[in-house]
Order: C-alpha cells, then structure tokens, then sequence
C-alpha cells in the first residue's frame, strides 16, 4: 500500500512538466512556436520527451508499475476481506469494563418485562441480539460463565475500500485501452472552410498505437461564421474576451443535409463518436502576391498565432514558385494598430479597430525544394537574404486591408486583400478573416472512465463515513437475583460516534425490555 500510495504522488509530480510545456497532443501550434523561439532548448527537452509527456517512456514506466502495485494491494486484501465476511464475530472479553466505552445497568429481581414476562439473563440477551441484528451488526451468541452476545458491523467500509482501489483500477485500464484504441487530432479552420475526418485534412493527427484509419467516421464541419465578445464596461477588463462562438454546419456520414450548431469552449460538439473542442481562434488575413509580370502566384489566408492578449500575432508566408527568387516573409498583425513612444507599432485591443501588417522580406533557397518537411509556423532564414527590414535599407513593409506594395528588387507585388463584401468594404469585421482550431478527440472508453470514475466515488465516500466497530452486551447474575447488563464497543479506526452509538443501543434495549434503568 505504502508502495502505490508513493507511485500515486510520483505520477502526480511526473505530470507537472506537462502543465509547464506545450504538449503535441494538445498544442501542436505551441510546441511548434516553443521550438521557433528556443531553437536551443527545445531539441534538449525534446529528447526527454518533455512535449509528449503523457505518452512518454518514463510516465508509462511509473503509470505500469502503479497499476501492478494496486493489483498486488487489491488481491491480497479482498483474500483477507473474504475469510472476515465468513468469520464469527470475536468472543467477548472477559472484563468489558476495562474497554473505553462502557456502560452497565442492574435489573431487580423478578422484574417482568412489557409483555409480563419475568426478564432472566437469557431472555435479556436474546433481546440485545435481536436488537443488534435489526441495526445491522453480524452477532454470535457466547455462554462463558456468563451469557453475552458479540456483534460486529462495518464490513461495508472495507468492501467500500476494496471497491474504490478495483475502480482505480479500472480506471487505468480504461485510459489504456482508451488511448491505444483513440486518437487526438487538430485542425484549423478559417472562417468558410470546411474539414473532412480524413487523416489527410488533419494539420496534426496523434493515433493510438493500436489505431487504425478504418475507425475514422465518416463526417463534415463547415466553419460559418465565428463571433467573440470582448469586454467594454469594465475598464479593469477592458478587451478580454468574455465569450467565443463558431457557428458550423455538420454533415453527418453520407447525408448531404447538413446541421447548424454553435460551438463554445467547454461545450464540445459531438459527431461521429467524436468529441469536437474549440481550442484557439485568432486571425488569418488573405493575401495576394502577383509577380512582374502581373500574374498572381499566391493568394489565400495565413494562420497567424497570437502572441499576446491584444492578438498581436506572427504569421509566415513562403512563395516558393512563380517570381524569379524564392521569397520568405515573416510578419505581424495587429488587430488594433498604434505607434508607440519609440515609433514601433503594436496592438491595443483584440478586435479589429485598425487592422495593420507588417512583413519583413527574405528571398534565396527556402529549403523547401530537399524534400524535408517544414512547418508553416516558421522560416528558417539561413539560406536566405533580407530585402526588407531592419537590417537592410528598406523598411519593414506595412499594409492596410485593401492596400498593395512593391516587393523589393522588382520581384512583384503583394496586396492585403480586404475580403468584406464588395458593397460593404468598410466592414471591419468581415475584412479580415478570422480561424479557428479545433481539437477532434476519441476516446471508445470514456463510458467507461465514468462508470468506474462513479465506483471510486462511491467506494470512497463509503470508507470514509462507515464506521467499522465491535459492540457487546453481557448478562452478569449477582447475588439476590439481580442481572447487571453490560455495554461496550470498540472501534476499529477513528469512531468518534461510537460512545453515542452504545449508549443508544443501552436505551433502546431497556426500552425493548420494557424498562427504564438507571446506572
């Protein structure tokens, strides 16, 4: 027991690096930016697998041997639990007045009881052994110079034990059949895209390690519209976000009738065996790069990952065909644009006041054409020269929604598409397009975690508030006829009801007996 209950605060601490890093299976956008901005260190804790921690080599090792350990615990205890339930309840001991709860009364002699019958010894025990059993204790009757009975209750408290440790167990069974057969994926969307569930559409897709594609459903979001409130009262709040809405249309299986639902965070959507979570939005304006020649040779939305709460955020544009050099861009957007004390831009407020991009340009070898997956949160500018920026004597490049400007060095040009209605182009909140990422979980077990997860509850709760005690009532005759009754219990744990519980079962028997007794 010692040995679970040390690998149970083990797996406790284990779990810690996986709230302080970004996790894969969660965060694929995190760890991506963690490696951009710690090129360094994050191949390090990368090796000690600290971005998959849940998954990783040594939390598996403590979670295996905590399972072995609570079934070594368990099968032991229930042999023991066994052999008490068919046991007798212990003889009662010889001088109760020595256990520290104790209570005695004396009845006269030939005193009758309600029925006018006169009360013996045996007749008084019997009563305390009906009485007993009526209160849920086991009883044994013992004739040892003296008449007494034996109870015991509390049995339910170890049953209670043993039941919170076997859905432990459970539990963990569960999770592992849950993750070995489940999987996670992620997927953005911006606002008028749509996702199929195939492994392909998927931006980051986790299986499990007995997965396969064939448990895939069949199934279509199409993302709306998305909608976020921010707020505007308090000045002490101002611009945090107080509610996220993205408003899709599902099409389940085959069906070409589609669903409108709305989906918010910490209310998933459920399709297809599915659990859909919203699990971060931010925007992703279009835009348009044409060559010299006027021919357009890029044009769509880039994700850009928010960096703080006024969704200051990075976005990476590479153009890898079309112009005579490769071109690389690394940029900021800012919902809200302002220029501070020292002539740099930055955001003010989440939502789209005064939308604003900045680029600063690279062009030479993007590295793209070796074949060796890049991710689309980052540019690697080894290989690359800047054109605009600060290191060189074109500025960095600021656009507004709707505005166009000359890539450096007769390239092309680049336009920041305004994608508002073409009668309504003053329409900030259409202007820019806004995503937003979903996280797509399945879990074939998590019936099952509940159900179990119940069990713990209730096995706990019942070791926790039923009391596992022993009580006994003895007979003694004394000389001229009178009958002492005697009272005791014992806990076995803490009882801190226990004195109240055998002066309860004294009245109740005197009151059985017809009798009002004084000790």
């Amino acid at each position: 027991m010692r040995t679970a209950l040390f690998l149970l605060l083990l797996l406790a601490i284990a779990a810690v690096p996986g709230s302080l890093f970004s996790q894969r299976s969660s965060d694929p956008n995190g760890v991506t930016q963690y490696f951009a901005n710690n090129p360094t260190l994050a191949p390090i804790l990368d090796k000690f697998q600290l971005f998959d921690v849940y998954s990783s080599v040594w939390f598996s090792a403590i979670y295996l041997l905590l399972f072995v350990s609570l079934i070594g615990c368990v099968i032991p205890r229930a042999i023991h639990h066994a052999r008490a339930l068919r046991s007798r309840p212990p003889k009662t001991p010889a001088h109760l007045e020595r256990l520290g709860t104790f209570a005695a009364f004396e009845i006269a002699p030939e005193q009758v009881d309600a029925a006018g019958n006169t009360i013996t010894a045996a007749t008084a025990v019997e009563s305390a052994r009906a009485l007993l059993r009526r209160s849920g204790y086991r009883v044994q009757l013992f004739d040892s110079g003296a008449l007494s009975v034996s109870s015991e209750r509390g049995y339910l408290r170890e049953t209670g034990n043993l039941l919170f440790h076997i859905a432990l167990i459970g539990i963990l069974i569960a999770v592992g059949i849950g993750g070995g057969f489940g999987y996670t994926g992620q997927r953005a969307l911006v606002v008028g895209q749509s996702f199929a569930n195939v492994r392909l559409t998927f931006d980051s897709f986790n299986p499990g390690r007995f997965f396969s594609d064939s448990q895939l459903s069949p199934y279509r979001i199409s993302l709306n519209s998305f909608t976020v409130k921010y707020e505007e009262q308090n000045k002490n709040a101002y611009g945090q976000p107080i509610d996220y809405a993205a408003n899709v249309t599902t099409y389940d299986g085959q069906s070409t009738t589609g669903t409108k639902q709305v989906l918010k965070v910490n209310s998933p959507l459920e399709i297809g065996g599915n659990q859909v979570y919203l699990l971060g939005n931010g925007y992703a304006p279009h835009f348009t790069v044409r060559n010299a020649a006027g021919t357009v040779v890029y044009s769509e939305p880039v994700i850009y990952l928010p960096q703080d709460a006024n969704l200051t955020s990075i976005g990476i544009i590479k153009v890898p065909d079309g112009l005579k050099e490769q071109i690389g861009m690394r940029s900021f957007f800012y919902p809200t644009a302002v220029k501070n004390s020292i002539g740099d831009t930055q955001s003010t407020y989440p939502d789209l006041v005064d939308p604003e991009v900045s680029f600063v340009m690279y062009k030479g070898d993007l590295g793209i054409n070796k074949g060796v997956p890049q991710s689309v949160y980052s540019l690697n500018t080894d290989n690359l020269t800047q054109i605009a920026g600060p290191d060189t004597s074109t500025p960095a490049i600021h656009l507004k929604p709707g505005q166009t400007a000359n890539i450096p060095g007769g390239l092309g040009t680049i336009s920041f598409d305004n994608m508002a209605p073409a009668g309504d182009k003053n329409n900030l909140e259409k202007s820019v397009p806004r995503f937003v990422s979903f996280d797509i979980h399945r879990d074939p077990t998590q019936g099952w975690v509940l159900f179990f997860a119940i069990l713990v509850l209730i096995g706990l709760l019942t070791g926790l508030f039923v009391p596992r005690r022993r009580v006994w009532v003895k007979a003694v005759e004394q000389e001229g006829g009178v009958i002492r009754l005697e009272y005791a219990g014992l806990a076995r744990g803490e009882d801190p009801a226990l004195d109240a519980a055998v002066a309860d079962i004294a009245t109740r028997h005197s009151q059985q007996l017809g009798l009002k007794l004084t000790p």
